[in-house]
């Protein structure tokens, strides 16, 4: 296939697709990370891209000097990442964490690139917007999350035949069927084991809260024109059904395999090819058995969030999503305790300004006030 953008190379989604470029000799174009240069470094030297980006600017002279004796242009910024997802290849991976994926996406999008994205802050943040562009400009977008591309599987060859519900599950991470009681006094080390998936940082912390989720249900939405409620959250512990879709004859359909990223990462960028993955092969034998409950909502109360700010539209999935994200690294920092992510959350969605039909700006600007609402309110 043609050379691909990553943007986020260092981060889990990353290093998992690098692991798929050299299982398939992808060849990659340019290469970006937040702040890691001495990862970042390693990578480019073992890749050869032409390009690399430090987002942290402070960052750019070490990485600079770093890979002097190279060829490979080196930049630094947003206007640097956004330079590279604008680079005509074959397509663009959005592996960045956080709201400040959505601008790197946009380009992306009007170089008329296509988007294999991880990045599911670009749709919750500027879902209207997202997929408007892609329409515009005629690309594909096709999703990196397990859950959407499970979905995304199941709808293959489905042709004219329209859903009734998308089946949306989810692990319940490390504390399902617990109480809010008994999550008084969760710390950072507790909600940072998740029982199935090796994941990011902040990812890990949402999958505890059920955050994820509830931005996995924005995101479903807008990637397959969805109504909010035909979307149905299941929790499927051992993470073997990775989503599932109802057919209007009571029909359904479910994707299967292992907790492994690299499986949808790889159709991401292959797609609509199947070839051999470096992940480890599922054995229904060894998985015995599958379970299926229902989300507690009055306990994880980001979810409920979540379900309110699509149903309310506008900017108020931006508010959720940015309040969350403020909200999370003071849980990190240990400025808060675990509850009071989602009563940040809840707190944001009633009190920061509210927009029926937003413009970039206006999802930008909401990113600044909603953050500022939960580290004012919160974070003394």
């Amino acid at each position: 296939m043609d050379d691909i953008v990553l943007l986020g190379s260092t981060g889990s989604i990353g290093t998992q697709t690098l692991d798929v470029c050299r299982a398939h000799n992808i060849r990659l174009k340019a290469l970006s990370a937040n702040g890691n240069t001495k990862q970042l470094e390693r990578q480019a030297r073992e890749f050869r891209p032409e390009f690399v980006a430090i987002a942290d600017e402070s960052r750019y002279g070490d990485l600079k000097t770093r890979l002097a004796d190279t060829d490979i242009k080196v930049i630094s910024g947003i206007d640097g990442i956004r330079e590279l997802a604008a680079l005509k290849c074959g397509r663009v991976v959005n592996s960045v964490v956080g709201m400040v994926g959505l601008l790197p996406t946009l380009s992306a999008i009007e170089a008329g690139n296509d988007i294999a994205l991880a990045n599911k802050e670009t749709l919750v943040s500027g879902g209207k917007l997202v997929t408007e562009a892609v329409k515009r400009h005629g690309v594909k977008l096709l999703p990196i999350d397990s859950e959407h591309s499970a979905i995304f599987q199941c709808l293959i060859g489905a042709g004219e035949n329209r859903y009734s519900k998308i089946i949306l599950t989810a692990s319940g991470g490390p504390f399902y069927g617990k109480t809010r009681s008994q999550l008084e006094n969760v710390t950072r080390e507790q909600a940072l084991r998740h029982p199935n998936w090796s994941m990011g940082v902040k990812i890990t912390i949402d999958s505890a809260t059920l955050m994820n989720k509830g931005l996995e249900l924005i995101e479903a939405v807008w990637l397959f024109a969805a109504r909010p409620e035909q979307v149905e959250i299941v929790v499927q512990r051992q993470s073997i059904i990775h989503s599932a879709v109802e057919f209007e004859d009571g029909a359904i359909i479910a994707q299967l395999g292992s907790a492994d990223m690299r499986l949808p990462i790889q159709l991401a960028l292959t797609y609509p090819k199947r070839l051999s993955c470096p992940a480890k092969r599922l054995s229904l034998f060894d998985v015995g058995e599958l379970t299926f409950g229902r989300a507690d909502e009055e306990t994880f109360t980001c979810l409920a969030a979540a379900k309110k700010a699509i149903t309310m539209g506008g900017n108020a999935p931006c508010i959720v999503n940015c309040a969350n994200e403020a909200a999370v690294s003071l849980f990190l920092r240990d400025k808060i305790r675990f509850l009071d992510i989602g009563e940040a959350v809840n707190s944001a969605l009633a009190d920061v300004n509210y927009i029926t039909d937003p413009s970039l700006d206006d999802i930008l600007e909401t990113r600044a006030e909603a953050e500022k609402y939960v580290l004012t309110k919160f974070g003394e």
